[in-house]
Order: structure tokens, then sequence, then C-alpha cells
């Protein structure tokens, strides 16, 4: 092996982009940095021996109180630019879920606030997540 290869960690998460049929997306504020107190997409740390899927149900489960099911939830794509997040190399597999316009959202792990947003008029957004949203909108209308 060459000298001059490089080795690099790579963390694995799971994001949500969860939608109403009245357009509105649910955000979380987040509680620790980086970005603290900013705005983004429900989501986190893929664990051992867990599927993305998975992940990505349980985090929206602690951070939002929305329960959803693995089977129930959309690829998107996934989003692994090098620079996404300032903490290092993340790579993450975004899922959409539509739930009703009545859904009761109640902020937990890691969150600060859960809220739901119009997809028309979003706040600031921290990592990529504006054009996660922006992607996942635009193919669902």
């Amino acid at each position: 092996m060459a000298e001059t290869e490089k080795f690099e960690t790579i963390r694995y998460t799971a994001d949500l982009v969860v939608l109403t049929p009245n357009g509105n997306v649910l955000l979380i504020e987040r509680d620790w940095p980086p970005y603290e107190g900013a705005w983004a997409l429900p989501g986190g740390h893929v664990d051992t021996g867990e599927t993305s899927r998975a992940a990505a149900a349980r985090e929206l489960s602690e951070e939002t109180g929305v329960q959803v099911a693995p089977d129930d939830l959309r690829r998107i794509d996934v989003w692994d630019a090098p620079e996404r997040d300032p903490r290092g190399r993340y790579v993450a597999v975004a899922y959409l879920a539509v739930v009703p316009d009545d859904t009761q959202v109640v902020a937990g792990d890691d969150a600060r606030r859960a809220r739901w947003w119009p997809a028309s008029d979003l706040p600031p957004l921290a990592f990529d997540h504006a054009d996660i949203i922006s992607r996942t909108v635009g193919s669902t209308s």
C-alpha cells in the first residue's frame, strides 16, 4: 500500500423528510453542535446491526415522537459529499415518510423543539438538508 493513500472514518446516518398531505415538513431544532439551535431534518447515526431504514424509524420516534414502521419509509437517495458535515465524513441515506395532517410531534432526544413548517416557507437549514427537501418535494409533486 502506498504511503500516500489515506483512510478516513466514515459515519453512517439516516435522515428523514416527513411530509403531510397538506404540504408541511417536520423539522427539529438541534440541541447540540454543529449547528446548535438550527433547524434540521430528524435523523441520526445507524447503530451496530441496524439498517438505515430501521435507524430512520427509530430516530424519528426518539426525536419527534412520531411512529412510522420502517417498511413504510421510501428511500429518497444517498448524500455523501465529503464536506457535507463539519465533523468529518458522514454518509446519509434519506427516507420519505408521509403522515396524516394532524400528526402531533413532541421534541425528544437531541431536539430542542420539533414542529411542522410549510414546505414553501422553511427556515434556514443545517447541513445539506435544504437540498434533501428540495429534491424530495420536487419528486412528490
